[in-house]
């Protein structure tokens, strides 16, 4: 297996939302499959409405206690929450390290700082299912971009096939560095899963620009034999894995969000360069993360 682990393993954030208490639900069968601990943070951050320069150097305003006791009570009341869930995704198993904590910090300061020492990053989106309707959420958002390990964005819009009755993994390949990180997480989850394996490329004749006549099947030839060679050691190292290839022209993220329909995970690149028609740039990636109407993992790395 890859060495994806660090000691404080997976890091799920929660609040009180339908698509955080399905990521609390997805971490704690991920922590569990891959026995490594589970902790869950939750923010006590008021809103800007609620009060209006929270964190900022001036001093607080007239009612900090109360309305810190408020949000220590409510905090209280979501990690229990979440523990509740964690039991009963994971019943049976007394093998999970699980512990809890709340920090004075925004979500996204919160979990970007935790993920400097964490195996995964889980957070629930709360989403429509249509690309055009996908927007970003702030904190799922930030951790996109700023996370230092992988980003798994659970949607609350759809159900969450989990383990080897289910679909495939569906992987996005370019070649880049963030490229391969999501090649080495999709081969993981696929193995630990006892799932197959889609590894989608996309290409388009835009890549051979002296060469404006070249029908798609030549391109697709060659793009079939450069992806056939991106995936040949992994399949050394994953026997278990069948890997089935796709071959597509353009649009990545159209056809990564229409093969996902058909997957239990999407795993997909943060940044990067490459041929895969920009799937690797952090617009389209997080396309994905939030318009997949499955869970997706972004594969930020260190």
């Amino acid at each position: 297996m890859s060495d994806l682990s660090h000691h404080n393993g997976i890091v799920v954030g929660v609040e009180s939302s339908p698509g955080s208490k399905l990521a609390v639900e997805w971490a704690a069968r991920e922590a569990a499959m891959r026995n490594v601990p589970l902790r869950i943070v939750h923010a006590a951050y008021p809103t800007v409405g609620a009060w209006a320069g929270w964190g900022m150097p001036a001093p607080p305003p007239e009612g900090f206690a109360h309305m810190q006791e408020a949000l220590e009570d409510q905090a209280r009341k979501v990690i229990d929450e979440a523990t509740g869930i964690v039991d009963a995704a994971i019943e049976g198993n007394d093998r999970l390290e699980v512990s809890s904590e709340i920090v004075w910090l925004s979500p996204a300061a919160a979990l970007v700082d935790r993920s400097e020492k964490a195996q995964m990053i889980v957070v629930g989106y709360c989403g429509q299912g249509a690309l055009e309707r996908g927007l970003p959420g702030s904190v799922s958002t930030a951790l996109i971009y700023y996370a230092h390990c992988p980003v798994a964005v659970i949607h609350d819009d759809a159900p969450q096939p989990f383990g080897p009755t289910g679909p495939p993994v569906l992987v996005g390949i370019d070649g880049s560095p963030a490229s391969e990180l999501a090649t080495a997480i999709a081969f993981d989850e696929a193995s630990w899963r006892g799932v197959d394996l889609v590894a989608l490329h996309a290409c388009s004749d835009a890549q051979w620009p002296d060469l404006p006549e070249l029908e798609w099947s030549a391109i697709q030839a060659t793009a079939e034999e450069t992806l056939g060679e991106r995936l040949a050691g992994w399949g050394e190292r994953y026997p278990n894995v069948t890997v089935r290839k796709v071959v597509v022209s353009d649009h990545p993220a159209h056809h990564l969000l229409e093969a996902s329909i058909s997957a239990q995970l999407v795993v997909v690149g943060s940044h990067g360069r490459g041929g895969f028609a920009g799937m690797l740039l952090g617009s389209v990636s997080s396309t994905i993360a939030h318009a997949a109407p499955v869970p997706v993992i972004v594969a930020r790395g260190r």
